[in-house]
């Protein structure tokens, strides 16, 4: 007799309206087991021999939510429809042009359509006021044009598609920052986009030390008597000439910042210099953006897809003295959930030729995990204190280098990823932390995919696996209602409860709860960037984190954490704070539909 694995009725929603194959009234996926299947299935196809055997594998690894690919991947696998199995995309270089901007736009709107969420780098359009000589206009500048990509993935929601996901960044040195920091004190402005600040670290060194900080933008010519200065710049591959329009006071700039994400909670910041210092593909990639929740840093048209550990599913005798979790069993769950990851880049279609040139050239992949809070509780450890940190280093630490290792006998067997340098690779900062055993196995088979860990946002895929708590986050509510859309359009509503909450009342009736069950507004700023601080050096890709905060935070506090991530070597850093422009993010009746999408709790790339 077959358990049922779905012990939630949202559950069963989000896998019904989500993930189950079905063509109008024809339903191929008759249960959730037909569905791992069929993900199974279609990635085994990919290998040369023994393909049964592999589907074998890959089944028992999906079976019971123990592994959770993206829900592209969930959802088109196998299907035969004309999908992309990438959960996200960094979109190219805009052309400071129009042709070049509506091209881009239209690229977006081709992968929006076939399920990609994507990050644009705006910092090279020129800024707003100045001129377009060929034609003698005056530049609206980068946020009214990012107006026409939101008003875009508005259109492509209202024909049916799936909610869309977009980044924008912007250099902290471009002109229009400012306009760029506040252009979502407009509750209905580019609600669609998620932003983020593009800090660098001379700009960060400005603040501390309360210099002037010039706003500049690339010009090849300038007129006698113009203050030009040499700056990196996106899109270039070396330090270019750049006009100075005007100097500011790095530190107000920087307490707008603050200011704007205190009030509404956006833009995030991204420490870019960080994120390029410390990329595997450091020799041949510039970074300026993300995917749209910002665990995966990409090049112009980068690709990857996501999958994420269920770490619930690997703790024995939780709530007892001999509660435990299976380091062993995650590493040999990673193993697989790695080779499966590395054939969905073979296995999936691509909405652009240069999205498939630069995923088939790096085969980046980013693993993860899922219900780290909830596995925290069920093991007696409070998310705060330094043994969860310890234990949560001790699984991404697990994560990462069976990944690693697996990707080495991956290159062995079929070869190292295209773009790979031997020499150059195992220079970068992130190989070189990683053991000896793994340097020596790249230096003699190379590596087969440039990119392995990350730690993505898993709100809907956490619900499909019984309301696990997601990512890294700590548990947000321990009990709420949330409203979702049912396939006939309607809406209902689901009281929820966390996973690890529904495991103890079944073993145990009343009683007060222990201590490990503490729930985000209990927890201070500090104990969220610890545990992102804890997994970090075991990323190599990024990690998608929120810190909430309460409405009554104070505004100096508030700057501190931005200060403190800095300080941590994290690679960004996103908060939430209640306010009137965004809402909240759950409320003990309905969950805040009206907070942004980097914020809410269905937040993830998928």
């Amino acid at each position: 007799m077959t358990t049922d694995p779905f012990l939630t009725e949202i559950s069963r929603h989000i896998w019904d309206s989500k993930y189950r194959f079905r063509d109008g009234d024809q339903v191929h996926d008759r249960t959730v087991d037909d569905t791992w299947h069929r993900v199974a299935r279609t990635l085994a196809a990919v290998e040369k021999d023994d393909g049964n055997r592999w589907e074998n594998y890959f089944y028992e690894a999906l079976r019971d939510f123990r592994f959770l690919p993206g829900g592209r991947i969930q959802a088109g696998a196998g299907t035969g429809r004309r999908v992309t199995l990438f959960n996200c995309f960094a979109m190219g270089t805009l052309e400071d042009s129009m042709d070049g901007i509506f091209d881009g736009l239209k690229e977006g709107a081709l992968t929006m359509q076939q399920g990609g969420g994507v990050g644009y780098d705006f910092s090279t359009l020129r800024p707003s006021g100045t001129q377009a000589r060929s034609v003698g206009t005056v530049a609206s500048g980068p946020v009214s044009f990012m107006q026409i990509w939101d008003a875009m993935c508005g259109t492509l929601l209202s024909t049916g598609a799936r909610r869309g996901a977009m980044m924008a960044t912007l250099r902290c040195d471009h002109p229009d920052i400012e306009m760029f920091i506040a252009a979502k004190r407009d509750s209905q402005a580019l609600r669609r986009f998620n932003l983020s600040v593009l800090v660098t670290d001379a700009f960060m060194e400005a603040v501390h030390g309360d210099r002037d900080w010039a706003l500049v933008f690339p010009q090849e010519s300038s007129p006698a008597g113009t203050e030009t200065v040499m700056r990196p710049w996106s899109g270039a591959a070396a330090p270019i000439r750049c006009r100075i329009h005007r100097r500011v006071r790095a530190r107000e700039l920087w307490d707008k910042l603050m200011r704007a994400t205190y009030e509404y909670a956006e833009p995030g910041v991204l420490f870019i210099d960080r994120i390029n210092q410390a990329n595997n593909l450091w020799y041949r990639e510039q970074i300026c953006t993300t995917n749209p929740c910002g665990e995966i840093p990409l090049p112009p048209y980068g690709a990857c897809d996501l999958g994420s550990l269920n770490l619930t599913a690997f703790v024995h005798d939780p709530f007892t003295d001999k509660a435990r979790l299976d380091l062993d069993g995650i590493s040999k769950a990673t193993a697989f959930a790695t080779r499966m990851m590395d054939n969905v880049i073979d296995a999936s279609q691509f909405p652009l030729d240069k999205q498939a040139a630069q995923a088939r050239g790096t085969r980046r992949i980013g693993l993860g995990l899922t219900g780290l809070a909830d596995t925290l509780i069920m093991l007696g450890l409070h998310y705060a204190e330094k043994p969860a940190r310890e234990l949560a280093a001790r699984v991404m630490q697990a994560i990462c280098h069976s990944a690693y290792r697996t990707s080495i006998a991956l290159a062995e067997e079929k070869g190292a990823f295209p773009f790979f340098d031997r020499e150059k690779f195992l220079k970068g900062k992130f190989i070189q932390s990683l053991p000896h055993d793994i340097r020596d196995g790249i230096s003699r088979y190379g590596l087969r995919n440039s990119h392995l860990t990350a730690i993505a946002p898993t709100g809907t895929i956490s619900l499909l696996a019984n309301n696990i708590s997601s990512g890294l986050e700590p548990v947000y509510k321990f009990n709420y209602v949330r409203r979702v859309l049912e396939l006939d359009g309607r809406h209902t509503e689901h009281r929820l409860t966390d996973f690890a909450l529904q495991r103890r009342r079944e073993r145990e009736e009343g009683g007060n709860l222990p201590p490990a069950f503490v729930d985000a507004g209990a927890l201070a700023p500090s104990a969220h960037l610890g545990m992102q601080s804890a997994l970090q050096p075991y990323v190599d890709n990024s990690i998608s984190k929120t810190i909430n905060v309460p409405r009554e935070y104070r505004f100096e506090d508030f700057k501190e954490i931005y200060q403190q991530a800095y300080d941590l070597g994290l690679k960004g850093c996103t908060t939430f704070r209640p306010n009137p422009v965004t809402g909240e993010v759950l409320r003990e009746g309905l969950d805040g539909e009206s907070a942004p999408h980097c914020c809410t709790v269905e937040r993830e790339a998928d």
